[in-house]
């Protein structure tokens, strides 16, 4: 998912977003597949072995067809990656409810999102394009605005807070997709006191401390709660 909804006026991509245009072409023989089941191949190939094997060839290999036909449906790999990011977003629905506290309906969200990029990993992939967005991710803004609606504070802020907190799931996904154990062995650690004085000191076990949600509690709480500006 992108950070925040884009203005079409803003430059990027001029083509015309998939979800405008027919499901296929007016001409040619009846239809053998359907946009859907497209999209659900593709989804399954990325989930399976990343973005990168995900080619308009891979997918008509892996419904039985030739890629060619696939262009019936859409007009390039751009399109299939769009609908497949829309697609996942459904993932995220039901959306909590606002009845209880915006901040705890806020951390829901961000822990569905989080759990979406562990399902589908490439999502890390596709975050920093540019196209449209489409109607499931449009959903997910307006639910979050839904919740955050009894926050009196400018709704530029509130954006920001949408995009910050996306960007913080992106950096936790991240960071369990690559991380690994990290080792000081065999590095002389002389030059660095403050290092050998934090090794040095006794490990005490302390409460496992969820720091996702720690994370989000302080960005959400400090750019909506901490200052309200109400101008736009």
């Amino acid at each position: 998912m992108s950070d925040a909804p884009r203005n079409p006026d803003e430059g990027g991509s001029s083509r015309q977003p998939i979800w405008t245009r027919p499901e296929r072409g007016s001409r040619g023989p009846a239809p053998a597949h359907s946009r859907d089941a497209i999209v659900a191949a593709a989804i399954a190939l990325a989930d399976a072995e990343g973005l990168a094997a995900v080619s308009m060839r891979a997918v008509a290999t892996a419904l039985g067809t030739s890629a060619g036909s696939l262009y019936r449906y859409l007009s390039s790999r751009e399109d299939l990656l769009d609908l497949m990011t829309d697609r996942v977003a459904g993932e995220l629905r039901p959306y909590p409810e606002a009845d209880g506290d915006w901040l705890d309906a806020m951390l829901q969200l961000g822990r569905r999102q989080l759990a979406l990029h562990r399902r589908h990993p490439w999502l890390l992939d596709v975050s920093h394009r540019t196209s449209g967005i489409g109607p499931e991710s449009l959903a997910w803004f307006d639910n979050c605005l839904r919740i955050m609606e009894p926050v009196r504070c400018a709704v530029t802020a509130k954006f920001e807070a949408i995009a910050m907190m996306t960007g913080v799931v992106s950096l936790f996904a991240r960071s369990e997709a690559t991380s690994r154990s990290f080792t000081f062995a065999g590095v002389d650690l002389a030059a660095y006191p403050h290092l050998v004085a934090a090794f040095s000191q006794p490990s005490v076990p302390e409460p496992r401390r969820d720091l996702f949600e720690r994370t989000l509690r302080s960005l959400l709480t400090g750019l909506l709660v901490a200052d309200r500006p109400l101008r736009a």
